[in-house]
């Protein structure tokens, strides 16, 4: 969370840029600004970027927490709360007005296929994702940020807050490109689909930025797996990132890690330096370690018939099952034999386990001249490979 807020008269800042590692520079140029954090007004400073410019946008906007006073434990010892000046706004109204100046000012920087990320809580997220929607934003996914080490309930008279919430919008509904890199996060999370519930901890501990006095240099810094999840999920290596609200500059850092380039919007200078010095000090990681994972769906498209073109495998062959429990013919045209039933690989794999789907690849095997049975699959690797070296 960081410091814009709207009000009657617009804080007029002059716009500077910060590179990492070196000293505050001039005026913002046209062309879009990457591993820079530019101090300012983050609506102010959006405008100034070229339209169209960024991949994906990580925001963490004031939560308007409305806390009127001090909260304390049971021992009577202060609760280091969010009370700067940052988070306060007059009404709802002047907090929907800001949230609609900001929002709009990001999808304009946004490209088609670019995604935003809005994180919030029960204060705010609301209001966000109705605004989101009024201003064209499409929504993919409302995202549970699950805490597993959450501040208490000091005083018993609710149930501990113990998540946020993330809005993962894309920038409009008619777009079908955006990233996702839905195979990769599988392959990390046991083979299984990521869940839209997330289990992550808080920032604490060495990671947690401390001013000179060992106090918290911000009330709200978000802990680097969340943001790391965030940027692996819907970005790839060399995209630019667009962080509205930088703070002390996680998003930086995860990025910059991540071989992701990053610009960072923060109207104050305390934050800004910190974010800075910590940027600093981040060691990319190899560009293997970060290189996109192979796609399947980006792998040229090959039918069955192919693999008998080929003389991979040839018609009047047997398919079965790894347990070779269903038997099929391979047919002349391509398709298969099971039963006095022909269709093509995928149904009649449906067919034979009384499923209304079936992905025939994986399903049905050959048996090979050691006698292994091998999926299917394995013959139509061998044809994308061909084409590959083909093409070189």
């Amino acid at each position: 969370m960081s410091s814009a807020r709207v009000g009657a008269a617009r804080l007029q800042t002059r716009i500077k840029v910060m590179r990492t590692g070196s000293s505050l520079a001039g005026p913002l140029h046209a062309a879009p600004a990457r591993n820079a954090i530019l101090q300012g007004d983050c609506v102010e400073l959006m405008h100034g970027l070229p339209a169209e410019s960024v991949d994906l946008v990580f925001a963490d906007p004031p939560y308007n927490l409305q806390l009127a006073n001090k909260l304390t434990r049971p021992d009577q010892s202060l609760v280091d709360a969010v009370d700067d000046d940052w988070d306060k706004f007059t009404d709802f109204a002047a907090y929907d007005v800001f949230t609609r100046d900001w929002l709009a000012a990001a999808r304009r920087v946004m490209k088609p296929t670019a995604t935003i990320f809005v994180i919030g809580s029960y204060h705010n997220i609301f209001r966000v994702g109705a605004i989101m929607q009024d201003l064209g934003f499409w929504i993919l996914n409302d995202i549970v940020w699950r805490k597993n080490n959450p501040m208490p309930n000091f005083r018993g008279r609710r149930f501990t807050n113990a998540h946020e919430t993330m809005i993962w919008a894309a920038r409009d509904a008619s777009v079908k490109k955006y990233t996702f890199n839905y195979e990769a996060l599988k392959a990390g999370n046991e083979d299984c689909q990521m869940r839209s519930d997330w289990l992550l901890p808080i920032c604490t501990g060495s990671e947690r930025l401390k001013d000179s006095q060992g106090r918290k240099a911000h009330p709200t810094q978000k802990p680097e797996t969340l943001l790391a999840r965030v940027i692996l999920s819907a970005s790839n290596a060399g995209d630019l990132i667009l962080d509205p609200f930088f703070g002390t500059g996680t998003t930086g850092a995860v990025a910059k890690r991540l071989r992701r380039d990053y610009v960072g919007l923060e109207r104050e200078s305390g934050y800004a330096k910190a974010a800075a010095a910590r940027i600093a000090a981040i060691e990319p990681l190899p560009e293997d370690a970060v290189s996109a994972a192979p796609s399947k769906r980006a792998e040229p498209r090959i039918a069955f018939a192919s693999l008998i073109e080929s003389g991979l495998i040839a018609p009047g062959a047997t398919l079965t099952d790894v347990k070779k429990r269903h038997m099929a013919t391979v047919r002349a045209d391509g398709t298969l034999s099971l039963s006095g039933f022909v269709g093509s690989i995928h149904k009649t794999g449906a067919l034979a386990q009384g499923l209304p789907a079936c992905n025939g690849w994986t399903f049905w095997h050959y048996e090979e001249k050691k006698g292994r049975l091998a999926p299917i699959d394995e013959l139509r690797a061998q044809i994308r490979e061909r084409l590959r070296a083909a093409a070189e």
